[in-house]
């Protein structure tokens, strides 16, 4: 909220380390898509963002999993209570149910899953229309986490062949279907089928649909392979989630997120950081961004034959 009253954010690259400013003015905001598993906290948030006339839906995660696996989550009945809210408060079009990732494991196999989305897809039913689901991608740093668990636990998770996740998402798919429900899979086009889309969890057609219905420019910048994101700016940070579910690639330390966390500064403009810290970068950005100006008008000046030397007051 207060990054909405400043109207602008920071964020770090989590991989090149870049510092970058993102406007946040309502002009500069086509529409926020928010990412959450507990909605809850946050409804009474989201009346006064719609107050201050910005546009926005919904990734809003249930998956259900053993509390083991994502051991610091609400339960699922809360979870679905806040996305009925949601979607009374909005509308089903406004909200991406995402069972995602799908873990196959000694207690999560193939019949769990399916008992387990059927009970979801049943009470969701009415409630959302897209589903969009995913197998766990076991990037290195989740395969450590996986592999911590799995000493820890007891528990062996498995990396199911293509055989398994095709027939288990088409099984699934029939039941979306019984819902009322559309899958969706994100980053997996070997399951893409007529029971199954692919899935944009950033989306430029469903915010056409739901608030430019003269349409808006757009185009789409994948994330990763198979992706089918519209280009977006992500103002998330890396470890500053405590849930600590084993299966995310965005904390790399659960300790350093918690810490984070609790450390949290709501003055700060780079999320997971200090204020301090967060100034100082805002000062290098803008200077960085200044000179940048003038080395553009210099060489514009170039070609026509001249330079003048001009200033910025970068501040």
């Amino acid at each position: 909220m207060n990054r909405l009253k400043e109207g602008f954010a920071g964020y770090v690259n989590p991989f090149g380390g870049q510092k970058y400013i993102v406007p946040l003015k309502l002009e500069d905001v086509i529409c926020f898509v928010f990412w959450s598993k507990n909605y809850k906290p946050f409804i009474e948030k989201l009346k006064t963002i719609e107050h201050m006339g910005y546009k926005f839906y919904f990734n809003y995660t249930i998956t259900g999993l053993p509390n083991i696996f994502e051991y610091n989550l609400v339960k699922k009945e809360v979870a679905i209570e806040a996305l009925k809210d949601l979607s009374t408060t909005y509308s089903p079009k406004h909200i991406n149910w995402r069972y995602d990732p799908i873990i196959i494991s000694d207690i999560t196999g193939y019949d769990y899953h399916i008992k387990n989305f059927d009970y979801i897809a049943s009470e969701l039913e009415g409630y959302v229309e897209r589903c969009y689901f995913s197998y766990a991608i076991q990037y290195g740093k989740v395969e450590r986490n996986f592999d911590k668990f799995q000493n820890e636990s007891g528990i062996k998770i498995t990396d199911p062949d293509a055989n398994f996740r095709i027939k288990l998402a088409n099984e699934l798919a029939d039941i979306a279907d019984r819902h009322g429900i559309r899958m969706l899979t994100c980053c997996g086009d070997n399951l893409l089928s007529q029971k199954i889309g692919k899935a944009h969890c950033v989306d430029g057609k469903i915010i056409e649909e739901l608030f430019y219905k003269n349409g808006f420019k757009h185009g789409e910048k994948p994330t990763r392979k198979e992706c089918g994101c519209t280009d977006s700016a992500d103002i998330g940070t890396y470890d500053t989630c405590p849930h600590g579910c084993i299966y995310c690639y965005a904390n790399m330390n659960k300790k350093i997120a918690k810490t984070r966390f609790q450390s949290h500064d709501k003055n700060a403009a780079f999320l997971g950081y200090t204020k301090e810290e967060s100034d100082k970068w805002i000062e290098e950005v803008k200077r960085a961004e200044s000179e940048k100006r003038i080395e553009d008008i210099k060489k514009e000046k170039n070609k026509k034959g001249g330079f003048n030397a001009t200033l910025f007051d970068y501040a």
